[in-house]
């Protein structure tokens, strides 16, 4: 192929981000390069999320953009991820522009299929989950490591199991090795469908998550670790404590919850209570002072009540999240929930959740306010999209902070107190 120019976009989760990252380095390393635009590109792929309807629909409306951009430009059309993997050969028939289809376990047979293969192609070999290195070699401040793949809940709502596959936990040597080879390295976030039931027989013993926290902290350098997802019900003692002594965990951890009612978390197959989820909280706060909680919420899961609604606006209150990323149920074919009785009307479920939201936003600014005056440390990531002579940096706790200074400290970490708040980010001033 003389035109050797990619295109990629990438839709969903972190591990969608780190799993592009993975194959674009695949790609560079066998002589491709990135192009300016879609229009001058050999190869288009896109990274796809199923973990929705509106994900799937999104991805639906830009397979038909670039079905019109071939009739002006020809290229390879490539779709990859969970999307792909669910659906498959139904993509090749409704959309006859993509040339190939990639599963889940198949991405390391892109960059020489891209080359070799035939179009019309679906790509899937069956095998177990390959991992593949994001950074190697690179140089940077932050980065997004995988340690495990898949999952075993089977959360009634959630396609990843059937998309993803059983848990996958990846070698700790691996781990380790690609975080010390990124120069400059500060900020690494550990990532999996459930970090938390990360299981490997390492040097004739099994280490759990723990365990592989212990080892990198032991075998790394890198200042700052976070991770994320855990899971409630794998949420033990024994990390609770670690994060407590040891410093080089953030301060800041995204728990999600999902729901208020031990009714709707038994549908949802959550496998703990509200009571459980207040132990981790209390846990957490009484034994790492000063720690930020983000959270996951779904509202309008089938059947759900107005009494179980208002359940979950109660706890909402009464645990204050820093943070909540909230949305409601929607459909997903092949999951058990799609089968269940009472589904809500989209209408009531947008009404609950603007109410949730707004809830929820009171508090994030409430918490927020109290921090002005504080001085906290900050990791500079880039100018600020909004002021080109400020620089925007991310603290341990996962806030924002705009401040103004050159380019030069962009990778550093930054003294910086906090004087103001504007919408959620803060601005903040130097201290040298």
């Amino acid at each position: 192929m003389s035109n050797k120019k990619y295109w990629i976009e990438t839709y969903g989760c972190q591990m969608n981000i780190a799993e592009s990252d993975a194959l674009i380095l695949e790609l560079e390393a066998s002589g491709w390069i990135k192009a300016h635009t879609e229009a001058e590109a050999a190869a288009v792929i896109i990274n796809t999320c199923t973990v929705r309807e509106s994900a799937d629909t999104r991805i639906w409306g830009r397979l038909g953009f670039f079905s019109s951009l071939k009739k002006s430009h020809d290229f390879v059309l490539v779709v990859i991820g969970c999307m792909a993997e669910r659906l498959k050969e139904k993509i090749i028939e409704r959309c006859k522009d993509v040339d190939i289809v990639v599963g889940t376990f198949s991405k390391g047979m892109l960059v020489d299929f891209l080359e070799n293969g035939e179009p019309g192609a679906v790509l899937s070999d069956g095998e177990s989950y390959h991992f593949s290195s994001s950074y190697s070699a690179k140089e940077g401040s932050q980065a997004m490591i995988p340690i495990m793949h898949g999952c075993n809940n089977f959360c009634t709502y959630c396609i990843v199991p059937y998309v993803r596959g059983r848990e996958v936990s990846r070698d700790p040597q691996s781990i380790a090795d690609e975080i010390n080879s990124i120069s400059g390295l500060k900020d690494v976030m550990l990532l999996g469908q459930n970090v938390n039931s990360y299981d490997f027989e390492y040097d004739g013993e099994r280490l759990n998550f723990v365990g592989l926290l212990k080892f990198l902290i032991k075998n790394t350098t890198v200042p700052w670790v976070r991770f994320m997802s855990p899971h409630p019900k794998d949420f033990s003692q024994e990390l609770i404590d670690f994060i407590a002594a040891e410093p080089r965990i953030c301060r800041n951890i995204h728990l999600p919850l999902q729901h208020g009612s031990d009714r709707i978390l038994k549908l949802m197959n959550r496998k703990y209570s509200v009571a459980d989820y207040m132990e981790i909280v209390e846990q957490l706060r009484e034994k790492v002072p000063g720690i930020t909680l983000s959270t996951d919420l779904m509202i309008g899961f089938p059947g759900e009540t107005q009494e179980d609604f208002d359940q979950t606006i109660e706890l909402v209150k009464k645990i204050r999240f820093d943070d909540a990323f909230t949305y409601y149920y929607n459909k997903r074919e092949g999951t058990k929930a799609c089968d269940m009785e009472g589904h809500l009307s989209d209408e009531l479920k947008k009404q609950r959740l603007a109410i949730l939201i707004d809830v929820q936003r009171e508090i994030t600014v409430d918490k927020k306010k109290f921090n002005i005056g504080k001085v906290v440390l900050g990791l500079a990531e880039s100018v600020s999209k909004k002021n080109q002579s400020e620089i925007l940096a991310r603290t341990e706790s996962n806030h924002m902070v705009v401040f103004n200074s050159d380019e030069g400290c962009i990778g550093e970490f930054v003294k910086l107190r906090l004087v103001a708040l504007s919408g959620n980010t803060y601005k903040g001033e130097v201290i040298k």
